[in-house]
Parts: C-alpha cells; sequence; structure tokens
C-alpha cells in the first residue's frame, strides 16, 4: 500500500478545505488536499454567496477574487425577497458599511471548481482527487488517514470533508442531533418567471415548513436553484415527506403555480443534510481541527454556510502554523481552535437560533412583514438587521415587539 508523508492533511476539497490550503501555501509545511470526488463537481446546496463570501475572496487570493468577478458562471443578486406564511412580502436590499452591495447566484459545481483550480496551481500543496478516506486514527505521534490510494501520514489533519465528516465522526465521535439538523432538497429548472428586476433571493416561510422556507434563487441561463429546508426534528416529529410537499407547493400555491408553469425540471430532486450552528461542539481534539459544514457552522435562520466554512478554514489554517511554532498538536493546545471560532461566529449562530425559534409562529411573521409594508422605520430596520449582527439581536428582545404594538 502506498505511503505518502506529510505536516498537515486537509480532508475534503471544498471551501472550508481550499482556504486552508490557500493559507498554508506560504507557511513552509508540507501540506495535501484530498477529495473524494473529481473536480468539477456538483455539491448540493442553495448556490447564494452572500456578501460575507465576497468580502473574504481577496483575504484568500486577490487573483482568486478577479477569476470570481470575471467568470460568467454567476448572476448578481442585489438583495433578498422574503414571503410571510401569510403572504405578506418585503424586500431587503443588501447593504454593506452603508454601501449597496451584491452577492452571486453560482452553481457550486462552478465555484468549488474555482476554488480548488486555484489550490491547483500552487505548487506548494498537494492534491489528491478519487481519494476516499476509510479510516482516520491517532497513532503516537502522528494522524493516519487510510484512502482507497493509500495512507497518508501528518501531524495535523484539518476535517473540511462536510456535513457527513469522516475525520468528526472517527476522531471527535460527532453524531447527527435532529434538533440542531436540518435536510434540504434542490432542483435546478429553467423557464421560471418573473424575477426581481435585481434578482433577489426569495424567501418564503409558508406554514407547512416552519420552521424552514423554500428558497428560489434566479441563476444565469434562464436557470433557477429551487429548494426547501427544514428543521430534521420537525420533520420526523410530523412525519413529512418534503419531496411531496416540495412539489405541491411548486404546483399548486397561488404565489408559485404562475410561475412556474412554463418551467421544466432539469434533474431529479437531490437531498443533502445541514448539521446546523445551534449548539457548541467540541470541534477539535489530538492532531486535528474541524471546519464548515464538518463542524456544524451553518446558521441555523439562513441555512447559509460557505462564508463560514471559508472563514473556519482560514482559522485552521492559522492554528496549525501555531502549533507547529509551538511544537504541540495536543487536545488541549487546540481547544485554543474552539475558542476562537466560537469567538468570532457564536453570537450571530445563537441569534440566528433564537430566530428559527420565533419562525415557529407563524402570526408573528405575519404581523411583521404586513408592519414593515406601511413602516419606513421598520423597513430601515431589517435592511440594518441584514447587515449588522447586533441589530439582528434586537429581534430576539420582546421589548422590541412590545414597541411595535403599543407605538405608532
Amino acid at each position: 500500500m502506498n505511503r505518502y508523508v506529510y505536516d498537515v492533511l486537509i480532508a475534503g476539497g471544498g471551501p472550508a478545505g481550499c482556504a486552508s490550503a490557500l493559507r498554508l501555501a506560504n507557511a513552509g509545511l508540507r501540506v495535501a488536499l484530498l477529495d473524494k470526488a473529481s473536480f468539477p463537481r456538483d455539491k448540493i446546496c442553495g448556490d447564494a454567496l452572500s456578501v460575507d463570501v465576497l468580502n473574504q475572496l481577496p483575504i484568500l487570493s486577490q487573483t482568486l477574487a478577479q477569476r470570481m468577478e470575471s467568470s460568467a458562471e454567476k448572476t448578481h443578486s442585489y438583495g433578498v425577497r422574503i414571503i410571510s406564511p401569510g403572504g405578506h412580502r418585503m424586500d431587503i436590499p443588501f447593504i454593506h458599511k452603508g454601501e449597496n452591495r451584491y452577492g452571486y447566484i453560482c452553481q457550486r459545481t462552478h465555484f468549488d471548481n474555482l476554488l480548488f483550480s486555484q489550490v491547483k496551481q500552487s505548487a506548494k500543496i498537494d492534491t489528491y482527487e478519487n481519494c476516499l478516506i476509510q479510516k482516520a486514527e491517532n497513532a503516537q505521534d502522528r494522524v493516519m488517514l487510510y484512502s482507497n490510494i493509500g495512507v497518508f501520514e501528518g501531524q495535523m489533519v484539518i476535517g473540511a470533508d462536510g456535513a457527513h465528516s469522516i475525520i468528526g465522526k472517527q476522531l471527535a465521535h460527532l453524531q447527527m442531533e435532529r434538533p440542531h439538523h436540518s435536510a434540504g432538497l434542490r432542483l435546478y429548472y429553467e423557464g421560471v418567471e418573473h424575477f426581481h428586476p435585481q434578482n433577489f433571493i426569495e424567501l418564503y416561510f409558508f406554514r407547512e415548513i416552519l420552521p424552514g422556507y423554500l428558497w428560489i434563487f434566479p441563476l444565469p441561463g434562464n436557470k433557477a436553484n429551487v429548494g426547501i429546508g427544514m428543521l430534521s426534528s420537525s420533520i420526523a416529529a410530523k412525519k413529512l415527506n418534503l419531496k411531496h410537499i416540495l412539489q405541491q407547493l411548486l404546483d399548486t400555491h397561488p404565489l408559485l403555480k404562475e410561475r412556474f408553469q412554463k418551467a421544466r425540471p432539469l434533474e431529479s430532486i437531490k437531498g443533502f443534510g445541514l448539521p446546523l450552528g445551534s449548539k457548541k461542539r467540541a470541534i477539535s481534539g489530538e492532531r486535528f481541527v474541524l471546519t464548515g459544514d464538518a463542524a456544524s457552522l451553518i446558521d441555523p435562520f439562513t441555512g447559509e454556510g460557505i462564508g463560514n466554512a471559508i472563514r473556519s478554514g482560514r482559522v485552521a489554517a492559522e492554528h496549525c502554523i501555531a502549533c507547529f511554532k509551538q511544537n504541540t498538536f495536543s487536545a488541549s493546545f487546540n481547544k485554543q481552535y474552539d475558542n476562537e471560532i466560537y469567538r468570532r461566529m457564536w453570537n450571530e449562530l445563537s441569534i440566528s437560533r433564537s430566530l428559527q425559534n420565533l419562525c415557529r409562529y407563524p402570526w408573528l411573521f405575519n404581523f411583521l412583514l404586513k408592519k414593515a409594508s406601511t413602516n419606513a422605520y421598520l423597513q430601515q430596520f431589517f435592511t440594518d438587521a441584514l447587515a449588522d449582527v447586533n441589530t439582528k439581536r434586537l429581534l430576539t428582545q420582546p421589548s422590541f415587539y412590545y414597541r411595535l404594538l403599543f407605538n405608532k
């Protein structure tokens, strides 16, 4: 069996793994990036790249940011349209630091391949595709990854291998927890009609799927990413068939059926899991750290995970550099990684968890959006809340709703 020896092993070539690799490229370490697939490959997702994602790309690589900006495989989106259970609508533009901004909708097939190809261009990172990790274990003075192409040895491993992470299962002993996990479905369409002129992404909070939503995101070439996500514990408790619900809503709901009359599905419905960042977990241990979906860093309210995946990949790389400087890879030292991740992310993740819980009350959602349709202050508030976590926190405070009820 082939044997490969490195300083750092990165399991997974998605956004988190590529972010780690790009940061480690000039650290003077021997680094290998392993992925079970061959790129380009599909990744089931909503395909929305937030302003946060775009802000981080030049931190990874100016060349990467420029390649993304010049790519034709994306649609500019300038805001989000939210529809309440009662059909009330609110449009919120993307504003960052007082300026109008935009995100992208880009199929993960293209976006992830752009990231991975940037890593492959580096002579300082070895990439291994079609490399399926079957077993991970700690030896006395190294970490071992057993794969279909051989055994990889390293001093540290960065687990960036997604929602079904082998590193997470076998080294961190993490398990799926339904109250902190969502199930999602995705279906590509062409010919969906009547998008917002500025390609706002659309989130429909229908009563049938709370706490969760149906999304419609415009893509280049008259295509759209259409999907649905819902908390796994609610699906199990209500014994729901998400595929049936998705198709029924598209076919019969008054807000959707006319828009989909001439639309054509381009694939069968694909399912995926979203481990949510709605609780703190141990995301490191002896000779390993977890990133992105493997570390359950998906926003509980929006379901967005790419921004936190990239950010955690960057933090993981910095932490690995510190490990080698200190020549220590212990679980106690690696706990600093957990602390830094949650220092940066827990404030927003915990607020999103509270907002997810508020979605269980359709009357509250209807009240807010109905009020916002005639209230300029509230419209500005939601615009600010989309960009600022401290403003968003007010949505979880009873005093906020008291003022809305009793002040005109």
